[in-house]
C-alpha cells in the first residue's frame, strides 16, 4: 500500500531526528557549574545554524506523517461506509422481504381460517340433517318393514302360481 511506502521512506529520517532529540545537552546542575569530562557541549553557533534544518526536517516529517495518517482514516473510513451501507441495504431487503413473507402468510392463514370455519359449517349442517334423517327413519321404519313384508308375500305368491302353472 501508499501508506507502507511512505512509512519505509520517512522511517531512516524519523529516527535520525530521535536520535538527534536524545542527543540533546541536559542543561547542568545548579551543583556543578563546570562540564564533567566525558560530556561534549555543543558550541553554540553549531546548535544555532542545526536547529533550523533540523526544524524543517521534522516539519517534513509530521507532515508526511500527517498525511499518510489522513489517508489511513479516509481509507478507514470509506470501508466502513461502504461495509456500513452493505449491511444496511441488505438488511432493508430483508425486512422488506420478511414484510412480504408475513403479509403473504397472513393471507394464508386468513384464507384458511375462512375455509376451515366453511369446512365446521357443513359438517354440523350435515350432523343436523343426519339427526333429521334417523327421525325420518324412525317414522318410515314401520313403513318400509309393513312394504317389504308386503312385497316378500306378493312374491312368494307370484312364484307360488308361477308353479302352478309349470
Amino acid at each position: 500500500m501508499e501508506g507502507d511506502e511512505v512509512a519505509d521512506e520517512r522511517a531512516p529520517a524519523a529516527d535520525a531526528a530521535v536520535i538527534d532529540e536524545e542527543e540533546e545537552p541536559t542543561p547542568p546542575s545548579s551543583s556543578s557549574c563546570a562540564p564533567s569530562h566525558g560530556e561534549r557541549q555543543p558550541s553554540a553557533t553549531t546548535s544555532v545554524a542545526a536547529a533550523p534544518a533540523e526544524i524543517l526536517m521534522a516539519l517534513q516529517i509530521v507532515e508526511r506523517d500527517s498525511v499518510a495518517i489522513a489517508e489511513s482514516y479516509a481509507s478507514l473510513f470509506s470501508s466502513l461506509r461502504l461495509a456500513l451501507s452493505e449491511v444496511t441495504s441488505t438488511s432493508l431487503e430483508n425486512m422488506q422481504c420478511f414484510n412480504d413473507v408475513v403479509g403473504r402468510l397472513q393471507v394464508s392463514a386468513l384464507d384458511a381460517a375462512t375455509k376451515g370455519s366453511r369446512y365446521i359449517n357443513s359438517c354440523l349442517r350435515l350432523n343436523e340433517e343426519m339427526k333429521g334423517l334417523d327421525n325420518l327413519a324412525m317414522q318410515l321404519y314401520p313403513f318400509v318393514v309393513w312394504s317389504y313384508l308386503l312385497l316378500n308375500v306378493s312374491l312368494g305368491m307370484d312364484s307360488g302360481s308361477s308353479l302352478e302353472t309349470r
